[in-house]
């Protein structure tokens, strides 16, 4: 499949969908806190995008059960909901949230967030500091006429400066009209190797960083995806735009910036419970 680049109206109705997400997030932030299920959360993510007009994408996405993804401590992405994983202080958690604006011709908007759960641990907040700082570099990045490999090398060199590791598995995806496509984004890589990035190209950046080894292991359910020696990971995701400056991040949430010109930014500064944004 080709890689579609997307006109000013296209962005229009994807800024939509993309800021719905964003403020998902924000509800969810409000509500995380030691006691909470992660069923809660499910039923409270689906009320909010629902009664927004908006359907939440991972919802019978190839057969998965519920409307957002919560991976706790050493699941490295697609947990599922279940009203048996009740959140404890000290818990980090990645709350991956997707919703599709039919009203708006369909486009799906793609964001996540690792939330402290009370007081973390030192070695929850080195991972989950790194992953949102390699987010943050990712972007920054991102320009017309730049590299994929470029991405993955900002991340990869970053996270194992501070002794983490990056997942090879699982990798940013282009998002539009179509919840997962081309490009497919690693997070790790050499500069100036792979596909040449153009302005108007939408998709992912996710890295999913590991204390441990980067070495994953899907459960039997199928989607639940844990690091194999069961040390922690977390995650920060948001969804871009390639511009001729450098990109715009459609996900953005009030209070960060939005184009990596204006980088360093930092992702909403530390997130706890309740969140502090």
């Amino acid at each position: 499949m080709g890689v579609e680049l997307m006109n000013a109206s296209m962005l229009e109705r994807m800024r939509a969908s993309c800021q719905l997400a964003a403020k998902t997030l924000l509800l969810v932030g409000e509500t995380i806190r030691p006691g909470i299920s992660t069923e809660e959360i499910n039923t409270l993510v689906h009320e909010f995008v629902t009664d927004h007009g908006a359907y939440p994408s991972p919802l019978n996405y190839r057969g998965f059960p519920k409307s957002v993804c919560t991976s706790i401590n050493d699941c490295i992405c697609h947990g599922i909901p279940s009203k048996k994983d009740i959140l404890k202080d000290g818990d980090i958690v990645n709350v991956d949230v997707t919703t599709f604006l039919p009203s708006k011709n369909g486009f799906h908007g793609d964001t996540s967030v690792t939330f402290y759960v009370g007081e973390p641990s030192e070695e929850a907040k080195l991972v989950t500091e790194t992953a949102r700082r390699c987010l943050e570099l990712g972007i920054a990045a991102v320009k017309h006429d730049a590299r994929v490999g470029d991405i993955g090398a900002a991340i990869q060199e970053y996270a194992e400066a501070k002794g983490c590791s990056v997942v090879r598995d699982y990798v940013g995806h282009g998002v539009g009209r179509v919840f997962h496509t081309d490009p497919q984004i690693p997070h790790y890589g050499k500069r100036g190797k792979g596909k040449r990035l153009k302005a108007g190209m939408v998709f992912t950046i996710e890295p999913m960083i590991n204390i441990g080894s980067y070495h994953c292991d899907l459960q039997d359910d199928g989607w639940t995806v844990l690091t194999l020696d069961r040390k922690l990971s977390a995650q920060f995701e948001h969804t871009i735009v390639v511009t001729r400056e450098g990109c715009e991040v459609l996900t953005a949430r009030p209070g960060i910036a939005k184009h990596s010109e204006d980088l360093p930014w930092s992702d909403l500064g530390p997130l706890s419970c309740p969140a502090a944004f």
